[in-house]
């Protein structure tokens, strides 16, 4: 069937396909919460700290600014989500709102996102834990080998099965929360704000304003991913009610995390000057609280469940989002395929991390100086685009598709939404401030333009009618309640036969009979 406004071609899936691309549901709202926090706290643990070389007050506006964004991100998918409660999250906002291009256009930004994240952590993964067996052991390994075997043991667990991967979930982001809590309080017999904060690089905004916008995407890294909760919806026992409670706690929760790691890390020796170029900032923290040798190390080595944690559930993020877009069409098929028996995109999981393991040996081999902050700075440009195309997306859903059932609406309604999106614009403008960063976001940016290119050319004639599509070109009327439903109700030949009732508002619908 084409559809010939969208300028798409919809053919109709196998008998058995959705059975070969079952998900399992498990996760309640406090497995919701573990995962959307533990997929952030690592930037409590590395990569914020990197905006200290533009001064604590730069980094400071850019952290407030920031978390007026993610409020209103937040809110919005949190109004979304149960409204549209399927694995493709933020493409599925986009698909419904602004038809297939839109629906692939975020997809894909939030799949750059998603595969680039989990490759900044490893390398904070790779820093601590040589850093720790020097210290304990007086060996060193070299990073990519530390890279490899982290990506082997996550992808391993996620692979095994939902229960596990939402289980160590809550186990460590709790552990996360503990360290973080034993760090705080320790930084307080410590704080000598003013001397390490300030002074140490020069005043509160040793680069004037400009600091500010350089800053950002250092900020940025205290929320990260935190919206990837919708991506769970299918395996959520209750998404109508879990996801909104399950995003909003994790955003507070974060919130707190945030302004405390901020202040007291920066408060205490090595201070802003140091720790802005530290690969192991809260190991240095470690270390000033509690000396240096076996102690300190010992914590740094329990300080790693904070970069594991959002290691690991960031791994089931862009699991989830390359399986959606690859079970709709908008990828080869092959890549949603899950296990047999432990129904997890296995093959989805795979292909991330081969990507991001390259990308960060890319930037090893190079001669960058900084291989996380140049990684982490390409994340925050496919996270900022999603960022963009989802509040377009929740404007445009709330004026042209008032009457979805939405079981949570956001208290900030459409102006939340309008102030997320202009901060997400003027934040990716930021990405290209700092030239040493600059050939990392060129590089990514041709990634972009090349997974548009194979969807002009070859994806757009391959769509299949997944919960995402059947919800967008019915109107809802299936693809809503998939927990009830089941999958496949919609067939090609149904979307052609009512073609000719479709409300001409719809962006998704089809304009034509199957040709």
């Amino acid at each position: 069937m084409a559809d010939r406004r969208s300028n798409v071609t919809y053919r109709e899936a196998e008998q058995d396909y959705f059975a070969k691309r079952a998900l399992r549901r498990h996760a309640g709202v406090w497995s919701l919460w573990a995962l959307g926090v533990a997929a952030v706290i690592s930037g409590d643990f590395f990569g914020w700290n990197f905006g200290l070389e533009f001064g604590f007050g730069g980094l400071l506006v850019a952290t407030l600014v920031i978390t007026v964004m993610y409020l209103g991100l937040c809110y919005s998918i949190a109004e979304m989500s149960p409204a549209l409660p399927h694995t493709g999250g933020a493409y599925s906002f986009g698909r419904t709102a602004m038809g297939p291009w839109g629906g692939f256009i975020t997809g894909v930004a939030e799949s750059i996102e998603y595969v680039v994240t989990p490759a900044v952590i490893v390398v904070g993964i790779g820093g601590y834990m040589d850093s720790i067996t020097s210290d304990l052991f007086g060996f060193s390994m070299p990073a990519p080998v530390w890279w490899a075997i982290f990506y082997a043991l996550f992808i391993g667990l996620n692979v095994i099965g939902v229960e596990a991967s939402f289980r160590f979930s809550v186990f460590i982001c709790l552990a996360a929360l503990l360290i973080l809590v034993v760090f705080w309080a320790g930084a307080l017999t410590k704080l000598d704000f003013q001397a390490q904060a300030i002074d140490s690089v020069g005043g509160w905004f040793p680069e004037g304003v400009s600091g500010i916008f350089f800053a950002i995407p250092f900020a940025i890294w205290f929320y990260l991913a935190i919206e990837e909760l919708p991506l769970a919806a299918e395996e959520s026992h209750d998404p109508r009610k879990d996801i909104p409670r399950g995003t909003i706690y994790g955003m507070f929760t974060l919130i707190v995390a945030a302004f405390l790691t901020l202040f007291l890390s920066a408060g205490i020796a090595p201070g802003s000057k140091g720790l802005s170029e530290s690969a192991e900032p809260l190991f240095d923290g470690l270390k000033t609280i509690f000396g240096d040798g076996t102690a300190a190390s010992l914590l740094a080595l329990i300080a790693v469940t904070g970069l594991v944690a959002s290691f690991h559930t960031i791994i089931f993020a862009y699991g989830r989002n390359i399986y959606s877009l690859s079970r709709a069409g908008y990828f080869p098929n092959a890549l949603s395929v899950t296990h047999g028996t432990r129904q997890t995109p296995h093959v989805a999981l795979l292909l991330g991390a081969v990507i991001g393991y390259i990308l960060a040996l890319i930037l090893q081999y190079s001669g960058s100086d900084s291989v996380g902050a140049a990684l982490l700075t390409m994340a925050v440009f496919g996270a900022v685009i999603s960022y963009v195309m989802q509040m377009v997306s929740f404007v445009l859903l709330r004026r042209n598709r008032p009457n979805i059932e939405r079981p949570y609406r956001s208290p900030l309604g459409e102006a939340g939404a309008i102030v997320a999106g202009v901060i997400a614009a003027v934040s990716l403008v930021s990405l290209f401030f700092n030239a040493d960063y600059r050939p990392g976001i060129v590089g990514v940016a041709i990634w972009f333009a090349l997974s548009v290119v194979y969807f002009a050319v070859a994806g757009r004639h391959k769509l299949i009618l997944s919960p995402e599509e059947e919800f967008a070109m019915t109107g809802g009327e299936h693809g809503a309640h998939l927990e009830t439903e089941g999958y496949g109700r919609t067939h090609v030949g149904d979307i052609a036969a009512g073609a000719a009732g479709r409300d001409p508002r719809d962006p998704g619908g089809p304009s034509a009979p199957a040709g």
